[in-house]
């Protein structure tokens, strides 16, 4: 736990229960502020209770001596309109932060030098978080990783020389902390995302740029300008002075890191050196991953990781459960799990990551269904359908695609393990990229993720992928 020091004798709100609001009432209480806690379930301020925290409702006690409103990021600060908690604060003319600001505080307290890796963008966050933590163990440092991805900031190991935070960030979290300054900051790319939280996407956009334009003195901005907002951003943050690092995965650049023929390159001022290979790394499949792959390499040398070790961690990335996971391989068929994949958009980076698919899809469907996806039909051999979905899925692959209804995912997996291999194909591969939601069947992806797995790991002379 990192105990939040700088409200020692102060009394502190916190609103939002769950595990990072929790997390905050511990270290805020660890730190010497009192903490009266709140949420809008009962059942979230009874366990606050017999954690012994103080509870209280706060639409019915003065604000007078709050020094600050500690607001849980799944809390609306501004849209589509602002919490209740977030206007009782406002009329009482206390700051609205996060759990990420007192971490921010606190290294800037006791070890402002600490190597501080913040991460963002609408796709590839947590992949690219994992990856950086990954490499930043494999170079000797004691790695802690967290925020949007795993565990509470404040529930971590507190900030030290040896000692790399590597945390994702959502747009949520960004806009909870105002004086965000890691060491490295990472915005990977921006596309339409949690319109009803930000308003628009310019308003999106700006508080994406938030974490690179806040990168310290010295510090490294990385932004990848495959999109047209960050590459203004990047623009912006030249002209201010920052240090910015350009990615790409489309186009060479004159200055800054791309991807060409599998291979991260660098360039500066004319001069051009590989970095590391992504050839044969098959955690790290398809441009989405290549971008993450060269966003986290960008990292690795701005924190100056000798080449020698970012390739063998790039190696040796396991990847991520349920994210392009491969689960195992049967002779010519390779099983991989994107339950993840839980649009079409998603969807589409597995697809096309591999030519000849045997593809498990369907689930509870999202608006527009897998109408965006028949540019990769060409790439599947044969649909196994699942859930909700499957009718609707068959009307749009029609005699496109080969298809079967499926139902269920263990029928599926049978059915597409039965086929791969009588294919003869090389290089087969069944695909769980459902670009459906779970909930007609499963929980959450990760259940369904794991079920995918225990089917596939349950089959007669499965493999594990080494």
């Amino acid at each position: 736990m990192i105990p939040v020091t700088s409200f020692a004798g102060k009394t502190v709100a916190v609103f939002g229960l769950g595990g990072s609001g929790i997390a905050s009432c511990h270290a805020l209480k660890a730190g010497g502020a009192e903490v009266i806690a709140a949420d809008d379930s009962a059942e979230n301020v009874a366990k606050a209770a017999q954690a012994g925290f103080i509870t209280a409702d706060l639409r019915n006690v003065s604000w007078a001596n709050f020094a600050a409103l500690v607001l849980a990021p799944g809390v609306p600060l501004t849209h589509p309109v602002p919490h209740w908690s977030v206007l009782k604060a406002r009329e009482a003319a206390i700051e609205v932060i996060g759990d990420i600001e007192l971490f921010c505080r606190e290294r800037r307290r006791h070890a402002p030098d600490a190597p501080f890796v913040a991460i963002t963008g609408t796709n590839g966050k947590s992949t690219t978080t994992a990856l950086i933590a990954h490499l930043t163990k494999v170079a000797g440092y004691d790695t802690q990783m967290g925020g949007n991805i795993g565990t509470a900031i404040l529930s971590l190991e507190p900030p030290g020389m040896g000692r790399v935070h590597v945390i994702e960030m959502s747009s949520y979290q960004i806009d909870l902390t105002p004086s965000l300054d890691p060491s490295v900051g990472i915005l990977l790319n921006v596309s339409e995302d949690h319109i009803d939280r930000h308003g628009t996407i310019a308003h999106y956009a700006a508080v994406k740029e938030r974490l690179v334009a806040g990168v310290q003195a010295g510090g490294t901005a990385i932004v990848g300008v495959d999109d047209g907002f960050c590459r203004d951003i990047a623009d912006r943050l030249d002209r201010t002075g920052k240090n910015v690092v350009r990615i790409s995965v489309r186009n060479p650049l004159a200055s800054g890191i791309h991807v060409e023929h599998g291979n991260i390159v660098r360039t500066s001022g004319g001069a051009r050196s590989e970095v590391a290979k992504l050839g044969g790394i098959g955690s790290l499949r398809g441009l989405h991953n290549a971008q993450n792959a060269a966003c986290a390499a960008a990292a690795a040398l701005a924190m100056g990781i000798s080449l020698d070790v970012l390739q063998n961690g790039l190696r040796s990335f396991p990847g991520l459960a349920h994210r392009m996971e491969q689960v195992g391989r049967r002779g010519n068929v390779l099983f991989v799990n994107d339950s993840k994949g839980t649009n079409a958009d998603a969807t589409a980076h597995a697809l096309s990551s591999f030519p000849d698919i045997f593809w498990i899809a369907g689930g509870k469907p999202k608006a527009g269904g897998i109408t965006g996806l028949t540019g990769y039909f060409p790439r599947i051999r044969k649909a196994y359908l699942i859930g909700e979905a499957a009718q609707e899925f068959a009307g749009t692959l029609g005699t496109q695609v080969p298809h079967e209804i499926s139902q269920t995912l263990d029928v599926a997996v049978e059915q597409a393990a039965r086929d791969a291999e009588a294919s003869d194909i090389a290089d087969a591969v069944v695909l769980l990229s459902p670009a459906c939601a779970s909930f007609d069947q499963y929980r959450n992806f990760e259940i369904r993720g794991t079920k995918f797995r225990e089917l596939v790991q349950a089959l007669p002379g499965v493999k594990p992928v080494v």
